[in-house]
């Protein structure tokens, strides 16, 4: 069953949950899930919606990468100045947790 709100209800409820989230602080980031659902749309068949949409913070400003692959990748990713690792060195790094841990948490 779904009914219609409005702009003003909507933006009311928003400003609430924010201003309560700010009065009582918490040792964690909430999250706020909204579900908008549209009458009479087949996202099938009607590709109406497209576009982007600009993050005000970045999630992970200093994200890096790390190509795991064969020789073939190894060597495109030595050649564009990435970071890479092939199979006998993931091997080894399989048998030592703590160089796992340490590898996951570089990159």
């Amino acid at each position: 069953m779904t009914s219609k709100v409005s702009r003003d209800t909507l933006y009311e409820c928003i400003n609430g949950v924010l201003t309560n989230s700010k009065e009582k602080k918490r040792k964690f980031l909430e999250t706020v899930e909204i579900q908008i659902g549209l009458k009479n749309y087949d996202p099938q068949k009607d590709k109406r919606f497209s576009g982007t949409v600009k993050l005000k913070h970045i999630p992970r400003p200093k994200m890096q990468v790390c190509v795991l692959g064969d020789q073939q990748h190894c060597d495109e990713a030595k050649a564009n100045n990435v970071p890479f690792m092939d199979v006998e060195a993931l091997k080894k790094l399989n048998k030592n947790k703590k160089l796992v841990k340490k590898l996951a948490k570089k990159i």
